[in-house]
């Protein structure tokens, strides 16, 4: 229970102060994005988005105030409960959720609205982590392979249901979590395959993708495999190999144009060619890559962005939020900002290897793995290099839901490492 500890000397507090200075950095930018100085308002007015994200704060401090005092066992002995309880909040949302730009993943309360799919990564993690620590459980067997597939797998289609396919991606970092806890190699070489054909695709023609694999297969059968090597089995395994690639190719087709919606399709066009439609699709991509680079070195300074103060950049204190940083802090600041996230990364890791209890060390795994995931994506998307897919920048966008979901999720982590020295 709490108050088997000193909750004040078992935190990590050096976590709690990167925590800190990242959830500042990001309202004094969120500000920075909703400043107009022809009508300047109060830091603490509810009417923009800054004053409102200072009311999440508030209130993620009685969240973490909860999660502190709350017995560390929970969380470990509710894992698969909080699971079941997130898959139906997840469905209901299908039926009862507010439209907002083509999806139904939002559940309005009151004048603020609520995104189960943030909080879906964190009950994911921990049952993730529940089935993973059990004992006897391997992922090197059938068994125990389907099983944290369903479990990984159940939300994002949900999600996707919702046509919320940007909210679903981020569970695919979980196999980053499932390899370092033993999953052979085989699965993630797959999966990093089909993330190459998806990639190549964007840019070639299916038939340039297929000849291309037995070109491939072809120079790795002669050159890189040796005489003694050359078995009918390998020969059988890499045909099977080129048959669910090749397959893969050609159902790409279909989840381009039938599974995403519309407006994703634009965005993947303009990632391929943002000159195509520089006033649409291209637009957010152009402008965020002329807010970044208009900051220069050192930036132009805070409350000094024009593309930030004109509204050039649509979506600037969430999905954008980094062109602010980029236009008023530079270059320099933005390397302060990404030097910041590597020490908060590598801090989680570090305490995550410490941990004596597995479930505790898996879960520490799935905090870092998914943060690194958001931010990413996130800068990626930013500066071009990705499809914009509506993907919050951890504890820097504005936004009650991701505000709250990164906080539980990494507040649970640091209450189970609080207990470290306790655990047998």
């Amino acid at each position: 229970m709490a108050g088997e500890i000193n909750i004040k000397s078992g935190i990590d507090w050096v976590t709690v102060l990167l925590y800190l200075l990242l959830v500042t950095i990001g309202y004094l930018n969120i500000y920075a994005a909703v400043f107009d100085p022809e009508d300047p308002v109060s830091f603490f007015s509810l009417s923009h988005n800054a004053g409102r994200q200072l009311l999440f704060l508030g209130l993620s401090t009685v969240i973490v105030t909860l999660i502190l005092f709350i017995d560390y066992k929970v969380y470990d002995s509710f894992a698969y409960i909080f699971y079941g309880f997130m898959i139906f909040m997840l469905l209901a949302t299908i039926f009862l959720g507010t439209p907002i730009k083509g999806s139904r993943s939002w559940i309005k309360l009151g004048t603020f609205s609520l995104q189960p799919a943030e909080f879906a990564k964190t009950v994911t993690a921990l049952a993730l982590a529940k089935l993973l620590s059990t004992q006897g459980f391997s992922l090197k067997r059938f068994n125990g392979l389907w099983k944290a597939a369903v479990l990984i797998l159940l939300p994002p289609v949900i999600i996707i249901l919702q046509k919320e396919t940007g909210a679903a991606l981020p569970f695919a970092i979980f196999m980053v979590v499932l390899y370092r806890e033993g999953l052979p190699g085989i699965y993630p070489g797959l999966f990093l395959g089909f993330v190459i054909i998806l990639i190549v695709s964007l840019f070639y023609s299916k038939w340039y993708i297929l000849g291309g694999m037995v070109v491939a297969g072809i120079f790795f059968w002669y050159f890189i495999l040796g005489k003694r090597d050359r078995g009918r089995q390998i020969l059988y395994r890499l045909i099977g190999l080129y048959l669910v690639f090749a397959t893969f190719t050609m159902g790409l087709d279909f989840f381009l144009t039938k599974v995403l919606q519309p407006h994703q399709q634009r965005r993947i066009q303009a990632l391929v060619n943002p000159d195509a439609d520089p006033l649409g699709a291209g637009w957010n991509v152009t402008q965020a890559k002329i807010a970044i680079g208009s900051g220069g070195l050192f930036g132009k300074g805070y409350l000094q962005g024009t593309q930030t103060k004109f509204n050039f950049v649509p979506e600037q204190s969430t999905d954008f939020i980094f062109c602010t940083v980029g236009e008023e802090w530079g270059f320099m600041g933005s390397l302060v900002l990404m030097g910041l996230y590597l020490s908060f990364f590598a801090r989680i890791l570090y305490l995550a290897e410490q941990q004596r209890d597995k479930f505790a060390r898996i879960y520490g795994y799935c905090v870092a793995s998914i943060m690194f995931f958001h931010l990413l994506v996130n800068i990626g998307m930013t500066i071009g290099l990705m499809p914009v897919i509506g993907i919050p920048l951890p504890f820097i966008s504005y936004g009650g839901s991701s505000l709250w979901s990164f906080t539980i999720l990494l507040f649970i982590f640091l209450k189970l490492d609080a207990h470290r020295s306790f655990k047998v």
